[in-house]
This record gives structure tokens, sequence and C-alpha cells, in this order.
């Protein structure tokens, strides 16, 4: 894989070094480069990574964009449906298979808007779903009551009918609910009603989520009442396909998403009330031009640099991604200055642009 992107108009070095973007290298510095007048933007499943390991020359692509002395010369950032962890692993992680440091501001998630729901739901009982560690992403955006499903299934052993047939599953559970009860005092599955669901990732155990769910969003937050108004549902992302280390794509959180929804719809009165975040939202691309221009901001540390959203300040910001129903259609949607640039290293393996989703506008 290769990205090609003129630098030309940013050939010299970023004079000092911010707490955001550490030297890494011991090169004396040059003078500031005038600001940057793109930004860009990649998918990181699919487009920088695949499964566990870099994508072709993605490492060289990310690592031009540095300059020698490994202060940052072009603002980018990491656009991801994926998750499950905090920004700040996210970021180390993808530190150590790039080869470059990346700052967790770098990194925005399928979830990272979650925290603009923390005036809603800071002090309410939620629970968190999704592979990897979903109490604490919530937690740490500041979140004070959460359970992760397998903490708040912990407190109800029959509420899984197959969990006999999951013995790899009962250790693990055992120590959840016992972890759940000492990190989480306040929060009382038995009187308290869950005021929330956020689906952080993808989530693992289909046939217990989509059973829990069911529960918690008919019952009105509370287990073995009657029903009541269904609580708040996020969703982190919508994509019904991604590209793993497999070859062909993997069913994501849209696919759970619509198993739970056919399956709630059928067993209840009332349709299924949520709200999806992730791209192709537009919103999801007006968020990560403001974040893009904060990393400028960091880049510079100039006073006119510290206004974020002022009108046309890139004049043309990359998408870089492998889906076209996703990553493309998204740019698409968000207009000016986005412009989407279309990898064959992913879900999209076409030999001519998309007829759909074409990259480039």
């Amino acid at each position: 894989m290769s990205f090609r992107f003129s630098v030309s108009a940013v050939r010299s070095r970023v004079r000092g070094q911010s707490d955001l973007f550490p030297r890494t290298y011991s090169h004396s510095p040059s003078p500031p480069p005038p600001r940057p007048r793109f930004g860009i933007a990649f998918d990181v499943d699919g487009v920088t990574i695949g499964g566990h390991a870099p994508i072709g020359g993605s490492p060289q692509a990310i690592q031009r964009l540095y300059a020698k002395d490994g202060t940052l010369r072009i603002p980018f950032l990491f656009l991801t449906n994926g998750g499950g962890v905090p920004e700040s692993k996210r970021a180390s992680d993808l530190s150590k298979l790039l080869g470059v440091n990346i700052s967790p501001l770098q990194v925005v998630q399928g979830h990272t808007p979650f925290r603009e729901l923390l005036n809603r739901f800071e002090d309410e009982p939620i629970v968190a779903v999704g592979k990897g560690e979903p109490g604490t992403v919530m937690s740490e955006y500041g979140f004070k009551k959460v359970l992760s499903i397998d903490e708040y299934t912990a407190y109800f052993p029959d509420i899984d009918p197959l969990a006999p047939f999951k013995p790899w599953l009962m250790n693990e559970t055992c120590n959840k609910k016992s972890t759940s009860m000492s990190v989480h005092p306040s929060y009382d599955v038995y009187s308290d009603r869950v005021k929330g669901i956020f689906v952080i990732s993808d989530p693992v155990d289909w046939s217990r989520d989509i059973q829990v769910l069911c529960d918690i969003l008919r019952t009105g937050g509370l287990l073995g009442k009657e029903k009541g108004e269904q609580p708040a549902l996020y969703f982190a992302s919508d994509d019904l396909e991604y590209q793993a280390a497999f070859p062909a794509e993997r069913l994501g959180m849209g696919a759970f998403r619509i198993a739970l929804e056919s399956i709630f719809n059928t067993v209840n009165d009332s349709p299924l009330k949520y709200t999806s975040y992730g791209k192709p939202n537009p919103f999801v691309f007006k968020n990560a031009e403001a974040v893009l221009e904060k990393i400028v901001s960091t880049m510079h540390q100039t006073k006119e640099m510290t206004k974020i959203g002022h009108a046309h300040s890139f004049s043309t910001l990359y998408m870089v991604g492998d889906n076209p129903k996703v990553d493309i259609s998204g740019a698409r949607k968000a207009g000016r200055p986005w412009f989407s640039v279309l990898t064959r290293t992913g879900v999209f393996k076409g030999k001519d642009n998309h007829s759909q989703f074409p990259a480039g506008s």
C-alpha cells in the first residue's frame, strides 16, 4: 500500500516540541513551517492495520508525516469505527506498530463521541457492551455508574440459558462478579434502573447479549419488573461488515444491531429506539475536522491557532478509507473540505472506482 500526498509546502521542521508530540530523536529543530492547509484522516482496519500487523508500507507512509526530529509536520488522525479500549491505549498500540509517536488526541474511535453524553448520564446507571474494555472506556470518559454487560449478567446466574454450554466463560464470569461489586459499590442492579446502554464495540457473545439487552430494554431497565419505558440505546457505529485478518469481510456492529432490532421488534409491542454514531455520519467528520484544528494548534502553539471550527481553515481534508459505504460515503456527505481516497487493501478490492460511492470528491 502506498499513499501519495504532496508535502512540498511543509519542508522545514516544526520549532519546539509540545507535550502532545514529544521529541523522539535528537536533531536540532528548524524554523516553524507555515500552517498546513490540508490534513489527513486514516481509517485503521483495512487501511493501516490488518488484524494485528501493519498493511504494506503503511508505517513508512505515516512516518513521512513527521520531521526527522520526531515532530509532527502534517496534521493527521485515525478515524475509525472500531474501539473497545480507551483512546490512550489505542494510541500506544498504534505507536508501536507504526514506529511513530501517536497522541490519544489523534485517535477518534466510534465511541469517542459518547463523551458528549456525559452531562446526561454521568450519575445514571449504564451498561457498556462489547469486546475489549467497554466499562473502562466509559469510566475514563467520566461516567460514574458503569457496568460492562459481563459484570451485569454475573448478578443473574440463570439469565443466559446457554451458559452451561459455555464452560470457557464460567470462571471469568465469577471473577467479574466479585470485581464489579468492589469497583462499583453504588450500582445496585436489583433496585437501580439502567438508564442507558452503550454498545462500545462488537459484542462477543451475541446470544447472551441479545437476550440480556432485550430483558433490560423491555423492563425499563430493571430486570424482573413489568414492562417499562425503554432505556436509551446507543451504538458506536453501524458497520455491517469490516475487514479483519481473515480474507473475507467479517460481520460488524451493524449486523448485531440488525439482529437485536429484529428480535426485539418481534417480542415487544413497540419498535426498538436507538441512536447510531460512527462513519458515515457527517457529524463524525465535522468532529474530526475540529480535532485536526486542535492538533494544528498544538503543533504551532500560537494564539491564532486556538480558535476551533472557523470556516474553511483547511483547504482539503483527505479521508483515506477502504469501505465505500462508510469511509467514502461519509466524506462525500460531509462535503467541503473533505476529499475521499479509496484503497484496495480492505473491504474494497475492485479494479476501478466504486460505482455507487466513487472516491475523489
